[in-house]
C-alpha cells in the first residue's frame, strides 16, 4: 500500500534532500510551508542555506508541470503542493490559535479523510521534527513520525573505538614475543576497524592481558606507540583516555573523534595534546580551538563589545581548561599568557565558513550541536598538514532539531570508523570529580 507523506517545514529546512527520502509514495507539501520557507531564505545561516536549496530544488522540479497538480519524483513516487485546507475548523476547534503548525495538520487531517472514501486507500503520515506537532496530530487521529532518513545507526550501536576480546592465554603470550598479531587469528565474526583498540583478556580467568591498536590498514594489531608518560603535565587515568591520548598524539591520524558524558576528560586530554604537538615538537604552526555558539536554555541575547568580548562568554569552558594547563593564578593571566604565545587561537565556528587551515592542530568542541551539513563545512576547510578533533557528548545537545543519533559528530564518527586516517575513542569514566560522574550517571 502507498503512503501520502505530508511534510512539515522544519523537516525541508533539516534536510533538503528529504523531497527524495520516500520512495515511490506521494510527497505532499502544503502551501504554508513555502510560505515559512520564504520567510527563512534570507538568514545568513544554515537554515537560510537550506531554505534556499529547498526553494532551487522545487523550482527546477517546476520544469516538469504544475505542482499542485503532482510532478513525478526520481524514486517513482509524487511531489505535491496542496492548497486545501478544508478540514481547519475542526482542528481549530481542537486547539483555538489559527497557527501555521494547525494548517498543516489540517492538510494531514483533510488527506486522512478523503481516504475514508477511497476504494484503495492510502496510509498518511504527518512527518515532523517538532514533537509537539506529531503530539497533536496523534490527538486528531493521524499517524506522525519524526524524520528518520538522516539517522545512520540505530542507539545500541554506537561505535566505541575499543572492543574487550577474551582469548587463550596463548594468544596473549604470541603477541608479547612477536609484537604484533594478525586480526585473522583471532577469527572474530565481524571486522575489526582501522585504529580500533583491543583489549586482550585470558579467557581462563587470570589477570593476563594486553592492550592493541588495530593497524590503519586493518590487517594487523600492533601495540602502542605512546608510554603513559605525561602529557604537557595531564597524565591518563584510565584505559580510555590512554587510547584517546594514542590518538591524539599520533601524527599519521589526521581525524579524531572524541566522545562522552561531561567530564570523562574530552576538552582537556585534547588541549594538552595540540599544546605539546604545537609548543613542544612543533609539528603544527597554531592551536586553533572553536565551539559553535548554541545557548543551553534561554539565549542571553546581544552581548556588549569587541568580537572578542563577545565571544567570551560563550569559550569559557575553552579558557577554564587551559588555565588548568597553564596553571594561572590570577584573572587574566591566561589572556596575558596567550597573547605573548601567538600561536594559540580560540574562535567561534561562525567564522569557520571560507577558510582553509593548512598546517594547524584545530580542536572542535561541543561537536554534537553541529548537523551533518555543518560538519561537513568544518572538516573539508582542514589544509594540508593539519590535524583535527571533533568532540562532545551526544546525551547533551541543545539544538533544537538535533539528537543523539542525527548530530553531526554520530554523523561523523559513523562514517569515517572504517577510514585508516581517522580513530575515535568513547570516553565513559568520569575523571572531574565524584559527584560530576555521579550527575553524568543518575540525570
Amino acid at each position: 500500500m502507498k503512503k501520502k507523506f505530508v511534510l512539515d517545514t522544519n523537516v525541508l529546512l533539516h534536510d533538503p534532500q528529504s523531497l527524495f527520502s520516500f520512495d515511490d509514495n506521494e510527497v505532499i507539501i502544503p502551501a504554508v510551508v513555502l510560505e515559512e520557507i520564504d520567510s527563512k531564505k534570507r538568514l545568513a545561516d544554515e537554515l537560510g542555506r537550506n531554505a534556499r536549496t529547498v526553494s532551487r530544488l522545487l523550482d527546477k522540479m517546476r520544469e516538469g508541470g504544475h505542482l499542485h497538480e503532482g510532478i513525478g519524483l526520481p524514486g517513482g513516487g509524487l511531489l505535491k503542493v496542496e492548497l486545501n485546507h478544508r478540514s481547519f475548523m475542526r482542528v481549530q476547534e481542537m486547539f483555538g490559535e489559527i497557527s501555521n503548525d494547525n494548517r498543516i495538520l489540517a492538510v494531514a487531517l483533510n488527506y486522512q479523510m478523503e481516504q475514508e472514501n477511497e476504494v484503495e486507500k492510502s496510509e498518511v503520515i504527518l512527518v515532523s521534527k517538532d514533537v509537539l506537532v506529531r503530539i497533536k496530530a496523534d490527538v486528531l487521529g493521524v499517524k506522525a513520525q519524526d524524520y528518520l532518513s538522516d539517522r545512520i545507526i540505530d542507539s545500541s550501536d554506537f561505535y566505541s573505538g575499543n572492543i574487550t576480546l577474551h582469548v587463550h592465554p596463548s594468544v596473549i603470550d604470541e603477541f608479547y614475543t612477536y609484537r604484533y598479531l594478525s586480526v585473522n587469528h583471532l577469527q572474530l565474526r565481524d571486522r575489526l576497524n582501522p585504529n580500533e583498540f583491543v583489549i586482550l583478556k585470558d579467557e581462563m580467568g587470570t589477570s593476563k592481558s594486553a592492550l592493541l591498536k588495530v593497524s590503519p590498514d586493518g590487517i594487523r594489531l600492533e601495540p602502542l606507540f605512546l608510554s603513559n608518560d605525561p602529557v604537557w603535565g595531564i597524565t591518563a587515568r584510565n584505559a580510555q583516555q590512554r587510547m584517546a591520548l594514542e590518538l591524539l598524539l599520533n601524527d599519521e591520524i589526521p581525524l579524531v573523534t572524541l566522545s562522552g558524558k561531561a567530564g570523562t576528560g574530552k576538552t582537556l586530554l585534547a588541549l594538552a595534546a595540540g599544546l605539546m604537538k604545537v609548543e613542544d615538537e612543533h609539528k603544527y604552526k597554531k592551536l586553533l580551538i572553536a565551539r559553535p555558539v548554541v545557548p543551553m536554555g534561554k539565549d542571553i541575547g546581544y552581548l556588549p563589545g569587541e568580537k572578542e568580548e563577545k565571544l567570551r562568554p560563550w569559550m569559557q569552558p575553552i579558557y577554564d581548561n587551559l588555565e588548568f594547563l597553564f596553571d594561572t593564578k590570577k584573572a587574566g593571566d591566561i589572556d596575558k599568557i596567550l597573547m605573548g604565545m601567538g600561536s594559540i587561537q580560540v574562535e567561534a565556528l561562525t567564522y569557520i565558513r571560507g577558510r582553509s587551515i593548512p598546517g594547524q592542530f584545530i580542536i572542535i568542541d561541543e561537536a554534537q550541536n553541529l548537523t551533518k551539513h555543518e560538519v561537513k563545512t568544518i572538516v573539508s576547510r582542514v589544509g594540508e598538514g593539519s590535524k583535527i578533533v571533533l568532540m562532545g557528548d551526544p546525551g547533551q545537545i541543545d539544538h533544537p532539531y538535533l539528537d543523539s543519533i542525527s548530530n553531526g559528530l554520530t554523523h561523523i564518527i559513523e562514517k569515517f570508523k572504517n577510514e585508516g586516517l581517522s580513530g575515535h575513542m568513547t570516553l565513559e569514566k568520569g575523571e572531574r570529580s565524584k559527584l560530576a560522574q555521579i550527575a553524568a550517571d543518575l540525570l
